[in-house]
């Protein structure tokens, strides 16, 4: 007989590669998570994992339980919050992972509708610019700019979205006009920490401007909008923050225009949840509705 509760250490394992992160996620020794792998595999006849430098992978015997362990794990999941809940209104906390832009400016805004529909909710925005949170997995509902591995997640689009360049109208009194892209050359380019950014859609700057040398940098999308607000330079805007605000400029709206992609994912195994399901239909909605996001329907 498999001994149920191996199936949180294979899944654990299976999801991070590694036995200290395993352990870490599990609040146990890596040294327990280790015996408790070798006891399922010795119950199974099967070696589940390969270990190489890299970490722990799957062989093809431990794909086909990681199936079968993600439906008990739902399972459970959904019975536990069946019960919590009594039944009746949503409850618990809900983690959303999601560009910095996206978070601050797109979804805290439009949290209304779910909070007043759901007052025992609690929901967490989680924003960041490298992948530490979509490695770690430590999310209900993400939303990314790149299409991350399939393994263990579902993926699906959520909505374009176009980018330009902004300047304040102060700024651009000050300093030489700019009629060419090459001319940003001759001005202070504000962006993302070259050092802190993993992911390349956000370097913009690199795609409009091969070879530029950002002056101001920093690891949030808030701190470039409110830099380029001061009049201290030129930044890549989404034109869902740019377009609103009366102080900035669009500069080569002709001539520059970047369009990316959101990225919608949800762990397979917290499919069945109500808050999850919720989650997703309110971040589709706002997709559908807010006039700075594309989607196929609009």
């Amino acid at each position: 007989m498999i001994d149920a509760d191996d199936l949180r250490y294979f899944l654990e394992v299976a999801r991070t590669g590694r036995l200290v992160a395993a352990g870490r996620g599990l609040g146990v020794n890596h040294s327990t998570v280790g015996r408790r792998i070798t006891a399922l595999e010795r119950a199974l006849g099967n070696r589940l994992f390969d270990r190489v430098p890299t970490g722990w992978v799957l062989t093809d015997a431990g794909h086909e339980l990681m199936v079968h362990a993600e439906t008990i794990e739902s399972a459970l999941l959904a019975a536990m919050e069946g019960a919590a809940s009594g039944g009746g209104r949503l409850s618990g906390t809900v983690r959303i992972a999601t560009p910095d832009g996206f978070g601050a400016f797109i979804l805290a805004p439009n949290l209304e509708e779910l909070r007043t529909q759901n007052p025992d909710l609690d929901i967490e925005i989680v924003t960041a610019t490298r992948h530490d949170v979509l490695a770690t997995r430590e999310f209900d509902v993400a939303v990314t700019l790149e299409r991350p591995s399939p393994r263990s997640v579902d993926i699906s689009e959520l909505a374009d979205y176009r980018l330009g360049l902004y300047a304040s109208a102060s700024y651009l009194a000050a300093h030489p006009p700019i009629s060419h892209v090459l001319d940003l050359h001759e001005h202070a380019l504000i962006g993302y920490v070259d050092s802190l950014l993993d992911v390349p859609a956000l370097r913009i700057l690199d795609e409009v401007l091969p070879g530029h040398r950002t002056q101001i940098q920093t690891n949030n999308i808030t701190g470039q909008w409110t830099a380029t607000a001061a009049g201290l330079g030129v930044s890549a805007l989404p034109l869902y923050i740019g377009d609103l605000d009366t102080r900035l400029v669009r500069i080569l709206p002709e001539e520059i225009t970047v369009l990316r992609k959101y990225w919608l994912i949800v762990p397979r195994e917290l499919q069945r949840l109500a808050r999850v399901r919720t989650t997703i239909t309110m971040l589709r909605s706002i997709a559908a509705t807010h006039s700075g996001l594309i989607t196929r329907a609009g």
